[in-house]
């Protein structure tokens, strides 16, 4: 069962429920690759620009790192998240949004 408080989002891949995290770590390796000047510029660039599949895929992989899971951008890729690429960019903007309030809403 995810934690919003820790940070943790549900998602569920192949039929089965999976907890994603963003940890500190984890944030700033998200920055790294997608050339962010911080978490603020981050966050103002995927709602200005909109949400890129790319962006979407480092999102939901350093969620897997975050929550101790050793995977690459194609393997998660290739995963088939319920809702399709919706449902996929909808657990990376979830996976966002409890970072930024720590599950306060």
């Amino acid at each position: 069962m995810a934690n919003p408080m820790r940070g943790e989002v549900e998602v569920v891949i192949d039929g089965r429920p999976r907890t994603l995290r963003l940890t500190l770590g984890a944030l700033a390796a998200l920055e790294a690759e997608l050339e962010a000047e911080g978490l603020v510029d981050l966050a103002e660039r995927l709602e200005r620009d909109g949400v890129r599949a790319r962006d979407v895929i480092a999102v939901l992989t350093a969620g897997f790192r975050g929550a101790g899971h050793d995977v690459t951008r194609d393997e998660v890729a290739a995963l088939a998240f319920d809702g399709g690429a919706t449902g996929a960019a909808r657990a990376a903007m979830q996976l966002l949004g409890v970072a930024f309030t720590g599950g306060r809403g």
